[in-house]
């Protein structure tokens, strides 16, 4: 009878804590954090295929993006699908490519010319022009030439952009706070 008792408590307990669980984690994986897993080797040197982030779901519903965040989105052309880039314009700008020059024109007239250290690889030749909407975020993968990216398929929408590379847990020689982070 005593044994019986301890085997139905023991149920109990094993029920209470997958409850309790499923309470704690389902929250923070739908609306703080949740894995990705780079894909490719648009984003390389900075993260290579396999790399394992925990994106950050939170900030971007408190603050804006910034220019050089790296962001993981759903791909335009197919929402089923994320990719993972580097914001290179923000709304309402004017994005200027011309070979490997990136000029960013604010919407008060101002022109910066990114300065991008991580960048190893050059742009192909070619002079083109993206104007962004109000919600409207211009993406490059730092491997330009390897980069199916907004020069291809044009800006993301904020509504798009889920969130922001927050850690990395793998490789585990390359675990990092903010993974790309530059500034």
């Amino acid at each position: 009878m005593e044994e019986e008792k301890i085997k139905k408590n023991a149920f109990w307990e094993t029920i209470k804590f997958i409850i309790l669980s499923i309470i704690i984690v389902i929250p923070i994986r739908v609306f703080v954090a949740q894995p990705f897993i780079v894909s490719g080797s648009s984003m390389y040197p900075t993260f290579e295929n396999g790399d394992y982030l925990i994106v950050d779901e939170i900030s971007y519903r408190v603050s804006e993006v910034e220019r050089n965040d790296v962001v993981i989105f759903r791909y335009p052309e197919d929402p089923s699908k994320f990719f993972i880039k580097r914001v290179i314009g923000l709304p309402n700008e004017t994005v200027s490519i011309q070979k490997d020059v990136i000029k960013i024109i604010q919407k008060d007239g101002n022109e910066i010319t990114l300065s991008e250290p991580f960048i190893k690889s050059q742009i192909a030749d070619g002079a083109t022009f993206f104007e962004l909407k109000a919600d409207e975020y211009f993406v490059m993968g730092d491997n330009r030439n390897a980069s199916s990216d907004s020069r291809y398929w044009g800006a993301v929408p904020k509504d798009l952009i889920i969130g922001q590379a927050f850690l990395r847990l793998f490789p585990i020689n390359h675990i990092n706070y903010k993974p790309g982070d530059f500034k």
